[in-house]
């Protein structure tokens, strides 16, 4: 069983930083993508950045320049710096992986998400 757990969230106001961390834990082998997801009120959740394997990662348009996606494989765990941050940019905030991970009698992918944690901006 592989668990990811999200920290970092809170309230900032609008042209501060935070840094989202998601850490996994688990038989975990290898992390094969990675990914910061978000869900305002009344609106869908939508991609904000991913990372697979050595790829460059993507970003989506509203947030290029000013949020980076990270990882430390020591730890297992990967992060979401948010600069400049805006009042749209208000939502929660969930992590998302693709894990290859040791389930007997053989290994697997499975997917996993955070639990989500809430980013605030005020204007």
């Amino acid at each position: 069983q592989v668990q990811l757990v999200e920290s970092g969230g809170g309230l900032v106001q609008a042209g501060g930083s935070l840094r989202l961390s998601c850490a996994a834990s688990g038989n975990i082998v290898k992390f094969n993508a990675m990914g910061w997801y978000r869900q305002a009120p009344g609106k869908e959740r939508e991609l904000v950045a991913a990372v697979t394997g050595a790829e460059k990662p993507h970003y989506a348009d509203s947030v290029k320049g000013r949020f980076t996606i990270a990882r430390d494989n020591a730890k297992n765990t990967f992060y979401l710096q948010m600069n400049s941050l805006t009042p749209e940019d208000t939502a929660v905030y969930f992590c998302n992986a693709d894990i290859l991970v040791a389930v007997p009698p053989a290994w697997s992918h499975r997917v996993y998400w955070g639990q989500g944690t809430q980013v605030t901006v005020s204007s």
